[in-house]
């Protein structure tokens, strides 16, 4: 039996096609909507897409069942041999999708920060800080609730020494430089307090993250039941006020 080439994520040192850089200045004089990365991103063009069903499904398994174990246990805790068994695979079958947890860790690690760049631009009006700032922290929140587990890659990884984000964090100075010289335009232009524009974001990160890591502590807080649904109108609502007042800015008009 031949070794089916392993399904493949946009890697972290190009853009992935379709992925352009915003080369318009931060501040357009003209009424239109900030861009720190433009998203022109299509469907992604790789085996998980391009699947025969069947295969389709197996490939979705495991990569479920990889995103789990390696939330759970990182990198050097989790094996194939658990991926399999999660993923209902044996090893050997699993081996001929993957050559070995180290590939599809990399791979998913680098799906994870793709998205969060992609994802988590500054969208609204150039001259309106407080819909921006907003619109952030939703998405920014949004995903902590709905993506816990692979969020907490990153997180493990970061716990374990970085070693595999070497390549990624130029990049990530990059696109944060790029946020903090909109704040810094606004507080320029008077529309918001002066403050520390990169610490104000990373304040944002660990804010939101803290729903996808400390989940558990989320529910045992606010008495939720495990398996009962969490209303996260309040959530979004008491932290998307808290980083405005933060900033000297009104909720935005409904």
């Amino acid at each position: 039996m031949t070794r089916a080439t392993s399904f493949s994520f946009p890697g972290p040192d190009v853009n992935p096609p379709g992925l352009v850089e915003s080369t318009a200045p931060a501040f357009p004089t003209h009424a239109s909507t900030i861009r720190t990365a433009t998203r022109q991103m299509p469907p992604p063009d790789g085996p998980l897409s391009r699947a025969r069903p069947g295969r389709e499904r197996i490939l979705g398994a495991i990569r479920a069942a990889a995103i789990a174990e390696f939330s759970l246990h990182g990198l050097r805790g989790t094996s194939t041999q658990a991926i399999a068994a999660r993923a209902g695979l044996t090893k050997p079958q699993l081996h001929y999708y993957i050559t070995g947890k180290e590939e599809l860790y990399e791979e998913l690690l680098m799906q994870c920060l793709h998205d969060w760049k992609v994802t988590f631009a500054f969208d609204g009006p150039a001259d309106e800080p407080a819909t921006v700032l907003a619109g952030y922290v939703r998405k920014k929140l949004a995903h902590a609730f709905d993506a816990p587990e692979i969020s907490r890659i990153f997180t493990r990884e970061v716990l374990d020494g970085g070693r595999n984000l070497a390549r990624y964090w130029p990049n990530a100075r990059a696109w944060t430089q790029a946020k903090v010289d909109v704040v810094d335009g606004w507080i320029a232009r008077g529309l918001m307090r002066p403050l520390d524009a990169r610490i104000l974001l990373m304040h944002v990160w660990a804010m939101t993250q803290s729903y996808a890591d400390y989940a558990l502590q989320t529910r045992v807080m606010l008495d939720v039941a495990p398996d009962a649904p969490l209303d996260r109108a309040p959530i979004e609502r008491e932290l998307v006020a808290f980083v405005l007042a933060g900033c000297g800015l009104a909720p935005p008009a409904a």
